[in-house]
């Protein structure tokens, strides 16, 4: 059984990644496993209502790339360049036959597949902002399934690291990068975090 300062360091070391080596595929195989970890999430009203999209040919890679917005702290950025663009996604759907909502489950299944990504060498970017509508006409999802978060993957480009933010509410949680081209995360301390009656 994995320790506990094993499980915080793998934790910590799963970070966001927004630039990738868009040269190095991630195959089909991979990205099975990383959904297959999902059946072992908990599940509310255990209805297990999320379904995967595997995209991993540069074709089709192109068809999902457009509809993405990437980092909003970064409003003089695009996203990434030809080269550092994500080698495969997983998009993640709600199966409406199931119900209107997923409860819990969206978070922590992506939580899942971004710590098991981690283990492989793989690099992670949970997406929301995207056109939904277009991508879902541009893959051919049928309408029974909606679309609710695309997670970008594939061999890290860019190194990240977590910031301890000062514990003040005026700190600032923006994620920035420095000159050197290093993503960094501000972090609340932990005591910031727990409420004392």
């Amino acid at each position: 059984m994995i320790d506990f300062d094993s499980f915080r360091s793998l934790l910590m070391s799963d970070r966001t990644v927004r630039r990738f080596r868009q040269d190095i595929p991630v195959d089909t195989d991979t990205l099975r496993r990383l959904v297959e970890l999902t059946r072992y999430c908990a599940s509310g009203r255990n209805a297990q209502p999320l379904r995967y999209v595997i995209i991993n040919t540069p074709e089709m890679c192109a068809k999902v790339f457009p509809q993405l917005k990437w980092a909003g702290y970064y409003t003089d950025w695009d996203g990434p360049q030809v080269g550092e663009r994500p080698a495969a996604y997983l998009i993640q759907c709600l199966d409406t036959h199931f119900g209107p909502n997923c409860l819990c489950d969206d978070g922590l299944q992506l939580q899942a597949i971004t710590l098991g990504a981690e283990t492989l060498g793989l690099g992670a970017c949970i997406i929301k902002a995207f056109n939904a509508p277009t991508l879902a006409a541009d893959l051919g999802i049928d309408s029974r399934y909606q679309p609710r978060y695309v997670l970008a993957l594939g061999q890290p480009r860019e190194k990240v690291v977590i910031e301890n933010m000062d514990g003040t509410d005026e700190a600032d949680f923006k994620y920035f990068r420095t000159p050197d081209e290093v993503h960094h995360v501000p972090k609340r301390p932990l005591d910031e975090l727990i409420l004392t009656t």
